[in-house]
């Protein structure tokens, strides 16, 4: 059965909607894949409804690891979807922040802004000159890539409690690597424990080199 012109315009505004991360708070974390309040007519479809509506195949839809912006407090995770069509589409995007960074208060991290690719022979492209106003056709085969920006961090990242670190690696929403990169939490990737010894020494290595660039 052919697909009309008309659908094939709307498919990819059909699964547009991604939820971003809301920033945190002065006491507690962002709330992740949320929806502004003036898109309340929109709807948070599911997978299986989205593919049986429309010629497309959703590999992914989920959060992001690592979107959300370190800190005391940490900034909300975003979404992300990556969507095959199963046919030939139009992609007409319009999407806000995709150059900037929503950013982080009183020490906390910036997050990951919002995000446009599209994925063509094995190779994903990004570097799109502005994702607010651009289209382009989309080949069965090719992917398209829709993240929702993450939510800037509140507060140091080094004054969050090792063990709320810990909980968001097991969880998967922060990285090992940001981890100890970012919040200065050792964590044993065998059974996610912490290891407190290396935890306290980085920590207080990466206050000191906090301090030193300060005073630069």
């Amino acid at each position: 059965m052919g697909v009309s012109e008309k659908t094939r315009q709307i498919i990819i505004a059909g699964v547009s909607h991604t939820g971003g991360g809301w920033g945190a708070k002065m006491t507690e974390d962002g709330v992740s894949a949320t929806i502004a309040m003036n898109d309340g007519d929109t709807h948070n479809s599911p997978v299986e409804l989205m593919e049986t509506k429309y010629p497309l195949v959703v590999e992914r839809y989920g959060l992001v690891p690592d979107s959300g912006g370190a800190g005391r407090w940490r900034g909300g995770l975003g979404c992300e979807r990556v969507v095959r069509p199963l046919c030939e589409l139009r992609l007409t995007s319009h999407i806000d922040r995709s150059q900037y960074a929503p950013w982080g208060l009183f020490g906390g991290g910036d997050a990951l802004p919002n995000r446009l690719a599209v994925r063509r022979g094995g190779v994903v492209k990004d570097d799109f000159a502005n994702a607010k106003v651009f289209t382009m056709p989309v080949r069965q085969g090719d992917a398209v890539l829709l993240r929702g920006g993450g939510g800037g961090g509140f507060g140091d990242p080094l004054d969050r409690p090792a063990e709320m670190v810990c909980e968001d690696v097991y969880q998967g929403y922060v990285s090992l690597e940001a981890a100890r990169a970012l919040y200065g939490v050792v964590i044993e990737p065998e059974d996610c424990t912490i290891d407190r010894t290396a935890t306290e020494a980085l920590r207080a290595r990466l206050r000191r080199q906090a301090e030193a660039g300060s005073a630069a």
